[in-house]
């Protein structure tokens, strides 16, 4: 079977790299994927599959092989770009200004239109049934995971498990990485809005300082994580956008402050947001100034179920070759998969892209991203083989 899967991903290679370029070529925002739905919806009719749109922009389908109902894999790739000016000089640039696959979900979307004409070719050689799910809205909240499941994705027939991949800028191609247990983290939103009594910088005796309060805030937030997180629960608050629009000689009535709050423990994560605004509120009143406190949910952290993983671990080193298994650190990094997570067992791995030689070596969310696109192939193959196995485990 592996060999029968590497020769079929080497003879369909060209178009999943043609597949890709399109898709680069034409990116769409976050729930505004509908030309994209509409390219990969007919690139599964031409393979006889037919898909169901969901969540608005996506679409879900089943692959069956013989017995279909013995057990169910569940196989995800986002299809949203970012906005970025994409700034690569290549034959397939994103012909929408602003708009850019900065992050490799053509590569993700291309990887699995890969493994379903792959897999097309062998359901008569494998037992149960692979369901094919293309996501909107990886990039923006509340995340087009968490609309695919409200919806019904992990339903009818529903996944014992869900697999991931995506593109790894620092790992060479060939390469792939693994982690066991939580590596990606909650993503929350906090937005602070410093309300006091604005006036002229040369009689601050008159005036409530906001920025003064803004300032002795953003400090003493930082408690949250120095003297609250537990020993064993990496977490992150950053603050990167702080607006006190007054002047030399001028103080504002109001500063507004922006950041995000990053762990890997539900359990803490409330507790943190809670004495982020406790916290907030209490000091600037102590001040004699008032802080609304605005939090915006985003994605919960990512745990990869540690059988689940161990097992796709092992049989994608029997693919690519034990040397070329890597291990993954703990990334504060947000991802929607992380809905996928929370609700079924669930292995998100990382799939090599990068060629120092060729030049290909910038990050993902930047205007210079690109891959060696010899990953495609890899990725196909490799996401086609791990369905098998798990199909047979």
């Amino acid at each position: 079977m592996k060999e029968k899967i590497k020769a079929l991903a080497a003879a369909y290679a060209m178009d999943f790299v043609a597949n890709r370029r399109h898709l680069h070529s034409h990116p769409e925002l976050s729930f505004q994927e509908y030309e994209t739905q509409k390219f990969v919806a007919a690139q599964l009719q031409s393979l006889g599959i037919q898909a169901t749109p969901l969540a608005n922009t996506g679409l879900v389908a089943v692959i069956e092989g013989k017995n279909p109902g013995k057990k169910v894999v569940g196989l995800r790739a986002d299809m949203d770009a970012l906005p970025i000016l994409e700034a690569n000089d290549v034959v397939y640039k994103s012909q929408n200004p602003g708009v850019m696959h900065a992050c490799g979900h053509d590569v993700h979307t291309a990887s699995l239109l890969g493994v379903a004409r792959i897999l097309t070719e062998l359901k008569d050689a494998f037992e149960g049934t692979v369901k094919l799910v293309f996501q909107p809205g990886e990039e923006k909240a509340p995340g087009g995971a968490s609309m695919m499941i409200r919806e019904g994705v992990l339903q009818n027939p529903a996944p014992a498990g869900m697999i991931g991949q995506h593109v790894a800028p620092q790992i060479p191609v060939g390469k792939i990485g693994f982690r066991e247990g939580m590596y990606m983290a909650s993503t929350d939103e906090i937005y602070l809005t410093v309300k006091g009594k604005g006036g002229h910088g040369a009689a601050p005796d008159s005036l409530i300082d906001p920025v003064l309060i803004a300032s002795h805030l953003i400090v003493a937030l930082q408690q949250v994580i120095s003297r609250n997180r537990p020993p064993k629960s990496p977490s992150v608050l950053s603050f990167g956008r702080v607006i006190a629009d007054g002047a030399t000689n001028v103080i504002p009535n109001e500063v507004h402050i922006e950041g995000t709050f990053r762990c890997m423990d539900e359990v803490w994560r409330e507790e943190g947001l809670q004495r982020i605004q406790k916290l907030a509120e209490g000091l600037a009143e102590s001040m004699g100034a008032t802080c609304v406190v605005d939090i915006v949910r985003g994605y919960p952290y990512l745990e990869n179920h540690p059988e689940l993983t161990r097992r796709l671990r092992a049989e994608a080193g029997a693919y690519v070759g034990e040397e070329n298994i890597i291990d993954l650190d703990i990334w504060m990094a947000g991802e929607d998969f992380a809905f996928y997570s929370q609700v079924v067992d669930s292995c998100f791995y990382r799939l090599g892209t990068r060629n120092e030689d060729r030049g290909i070596i910038s990050g993902v969310h930047t205007p210079t991203f690109d891959i060696d696109e010899k990953a495609l192939e890899i990725g196909a193959g490799l996401m086609s083989w791990l369905a098998i196995q798990e199909l047979e485990n």
